[in-house]
């Protein structure tokens, strides 16, 4: 996936304002709109000053945008950051789905298809606020034992000079048991405020785990490569795991092979039907770095006459 770099597609600073991106998009609109200009390419361009002001347009976008830092070129191999996004909080969008599919793969990557929820209600002059969402991180165990977390989110406003800025604010989550990654935690009232006697918006978070250094999980399942020696999938062998609540003995069935699945019932994320943890086998082979080790290799090879290639030679 290319980079985009809409501030170079709009020709405008990185500290323009939003009056002067509006400007800009004006102009450039009018120079390449497919049914006026005999610009070559216009199709292309107008699609990716469309693009770009999609995002530089909004405050939220583009302070989200503006997070990759300036090093970045045009045309550079480009994959979000592993957090990308995670504790900023973005408003309902304003565009359609039919809209959002003419965007790049850059755009989605960042910003997705469609974002937040528009929950509109007016009478009189009273209107509801709009909901507004985020990604949060939480630890893996989080899900196991549930409980309440302080998490820190960033919501994105305009200065009196028409640029955005970031503020924190801090919320107490409750982590409900047995929430699994990419599920929604709702806190009623907690979106933009409403006008009149309209009631507030709602936040939804998105739960996204925390990389875990043994653990990855598929929903309710959650699976651990075991690296292993040859002589235990040989031979069989007992060996303490560890689980998200702790170690457990497993028991590794004799000629186990590398990429072989042990399931665990029941072991994963807990619900009414809980998932499981499935145990990816991995045989590792002790190195070959001294003579000793050598010639037990020479040995096995000699006494054990071992050819995996066999079906290969008929």
């Amino acid at each position: 996936m290319e980079y985009k770099d809409y501030y170079q597609i709009m020709d405008v600073a990185r500290d323009a304002t939003q009056d002067d991106i509006k400007r800009a998009y004006r102009k450039l609109a009018r120079k390449y709109h497919p049914d006026v200009s005999k610009e070559p390419d216009a199709e292309i361009h107008f699609k990716e000053v469309g693009e770009a002001y999609e995002v530089l347009k909004d405050p939220e976008k583009r302070a989200a945008y503006d997070r990759l830092g300036s090093s970045w070129k045009s045309g550079q191999e480009f994959q979000p950051p592993p957090e990308w996004g995670q504790g900023f909080e973005f408003h309902s969008n304003d565009f359609t789905q039919s809209t959002a599919s003419q965007f790049s793969s850059f755009f989605e990557a960042l910003f997705g298809r469609n974002q937040g929820r528009s929950q509109h209600s007016t009478r009189g002059f009273n209107q509801q606020g709009q909901d507004s969402h985020a990604k949060i991180t939480v630890d893996l165990e989080d899900s196991f034992n549930g409980g309440i977390r302080n998490l820190t989110l960033q919501h994105t406003e305009l200065s009196p000079e028409g640029r955005p800025h970031t503020r924190e604010r801090t919320l107490k989550v409750r982590i409900p048991k047995g929430i699994q990654q990419g599920q929604h935690i709702r806190l009623a009232g907690q979106g933009s405020p409403g006008v009149g006697q309209g009631k507030a918006g709602d936040l939804y978070l998105e739960v996204i785990f925390k990389a875990h250094p043994y653990f990855s999980t598929e929903g309710k399942n959650i699976f651990l490569e075991l690296p292993i020696t040859p002589w235990e999938a040989a031979l069989g062998a007992t060996i303490a795991i560890p689980t998200p609540t702790g170690k457990v003995d497993l028991k590794i069935p004799p000629n186990s092979r590398s990429g072989q699945k042990l399931r665990l019932k029941g072991r994963g994320i807990p619900s009414s039907t809980p998932g499981d943890l499935y145990v990816i086998l991995q045989i590792t082979l002790p190195p070959a770095d001294n003579e000793q080790a050598r010639a037990l290799y020479r040995e096995m090879e000699q006494k054990l006459a071992y050819n995996p290639r066999t079906k290969l030679n008929r």
